[in-house]
C-alpha cells in the first residue's frame, strides 16, 4: 500500500509500505478521506512533538476491511471515524477523568501510523460507526469537530449570548456553527480573507470583520463597534500571536476566552494580568477531544453541522507532500486527502 510518512523533521514522502494486519482488538480500515490539519504542518516543521518515522493523518474515516479476533462491535463493510487520541486509562489524569491529559497519551497520525495512507489500524474502542449513506468525505470532519465541541463545552455559551471567533480556518468555521447551535444570537468571525468571511456568514455567522480594515478592538468592541463592550465569549481559533493577544481585549467584563488555536511550541504572547483581574476575564484552554468524538460523529451523521461547504480541495496521496509543504491557498478552509484518488 501507499503511505505518506514523516521520516524525520522536514522529510515527508509517499512510499510503498507493507499493508498492516489487525491485532486482536484492532480494525484494518481502508481510508476514504483524511483532512490536512494545521498540526500536520507543525509536525512537518518540528514545532509540535511527534514520533517519526510515522504516517501522518489524524483526521480520517473509512471502511472496515478486516477485524481482529477480539473485535465484537464492528465488521467488514462498516464505515467508521477514528478517534486518534488513545488514553491509557491507568494514570492519575485518566483516573480523574481528564483523559485528554493522559500521561501516556498516544495519537494515531502522530505517534502511530495514521490516515495519510491506503489503510490504517484503529483500536476498537477508538472507532465510531458512521452511516454508509454519508458522503465519505464528511467523516473526516469528526475529529476537528470533536475538538471544537470540547471548546464549546468549556465556553459555557448561553442562549442569547454573543461570541467572537478569531480565525477563519476549519476550526473557526465549525465553531461558528456550534456557537449558533448552543444558542448564541450574535456570532462575529474575524479573518482577513474575504472568501472566508463570506463563507462564515453563509454558514451561521451574524457578522464578520476584516482586521485589515481597521483596529479590531475598536471595530468590534468599541462604542460604535459590532458588539460594543465586547462579547460574552471569545474563541481563539487561529493559533497566531496577534489573535492570542487580541482575544482577552475583545471579551466583555466578566467574559470568557477559550483558546483552541495551536501556536508553535516555544512561542510566547504578552498579556496584561491587571486587565484580566480587574475585568474578571476567564482565560481557558481546550485541548483535544475528551469524550466528544461520539457526539461529533452523531452531528456529522445527522447533517446538523454543514461540512460540504468547508471542503476546498480533494487531492490524492501523491499530491500531499506539496500541499503540506506550502501554506493553504487563499480562501482555503479544508483540503481532504483521498488515498483512492489518483491525480
Amino acid at each position: 500500500m501507499k503511505a505518506a510518512r514523516l521520516e524525520a523533521i522536514g522529510e515527508f514522502h509517499v512510499r510503498a509500505v507493507e499493508t498492516p494486519s489487525p491485532g486482536p482488538d484492532e480494525l484494518l480500515v481502508r481510508v476514504e478521506a483524511a483532512g490536512i490539519c494545521g498540526t500536520d504542518r507543525h509536525l512537518l516543521h518540528g514545532t509540535f512533538p511527534c514520533r517519526p518515522p510515522v504516517a501522518l493523518g489524524h483526521e480520517f474515516s473509512g471502511i472496515v476491511e478486516a477485524v481482529g479476533d477480539a473485535v465484537i462491535d464492528f465488521r467488514p463493510g462498516m464505515r467508521i471515524t477514528g478517534n486518534p487520541n488513545i488514553h491509557c486509562g491507568r494514570c492519575v489524569q485518566c483516573r480523574r477523568g481528564r483523559i485528554n491529559l493522559c500521561e501516556n497519551l498516544e495519537a494515531i497520525g502522530i505517534h502511530r501510523d495514521g490516515g495519510f495512507a491506503d489503510y490504517v489500524l484503529v483500536p476498537q474502542r477508538q472507532a465510531h460507526e458512521l452511516p454508509l449513506s454519508l458522503p465519505p468525505e464528511h467523516g473526516a470532519f469528526c475529529e476537528p469537530l470533536a475538538c471544537c465541541l470540547h471548546g464549546i463545552d468549556m465556553a459555557g455559551i448561553r442562549p442569547g449570548g454573543s461570541v467572537i471567533v478569531l480565525g477563519g480556518g476549519v476550526i473557526g468555521m465549525l465553531v461558528v456553527q456550534l456557537a449558533r447551535l448552543a444558542g448564541a444570537t450574535s456570532v462575529v468571525l474575524v479573518t482577513r480573507q474575504a472568501a472566508r468571511r463570506q463563507l462564515a456568514e453563509a454558514t451561521g455567522a451574524t457578522a464578520s470583520f476584516d482586521p485589515g480594515s481597521g483596529n479590531v478592538i475598536e471595530g468590534i468592541g468599541g462604542p460604535d463597534g459590532l458588539l460594543p463592550g465586547g462579547a460574552d465569549v471569545v474563541i481563539e481559533c487561529a493559533g497566531v500571536a496577534e489573535t492570542m493577544a487580541d482575544a482577552p481585549k475583545l471579551a466583555r467584563n466578566g467574559g470568557t476566552v477559550v483558546i483552541l488555536g495551536v501556536m508553535p511550541q516555544g512561542e510566547t504572547v504578552a498579556i496584561e494580568p491587571f486587565d484580566l483581574l480587574f475585568r474578571e476575564v476567564r482565560v481557558l484552554t481546550a485541548f483535544l477531544n475528551p469524550d466528544t468524538h461520539a457526539r461529533a460523529a452523531t452531528l456529522i451523521a445527522e447533517g446538523t453541522i454543514r461540512v460540504e461547504p468547508l471542503i476546498s480541495r480533494r487531492i490524492g496521496l501523491d499530491a500531499l507532500p506539496d500541499a503540506l509543504a506550502n501554506p493553504p491557498r487563499p480562501g482555503e478552509v479544508k483540503v481532504l486527502v483521498m488515498p483512492g484518488r489518483r491525480d
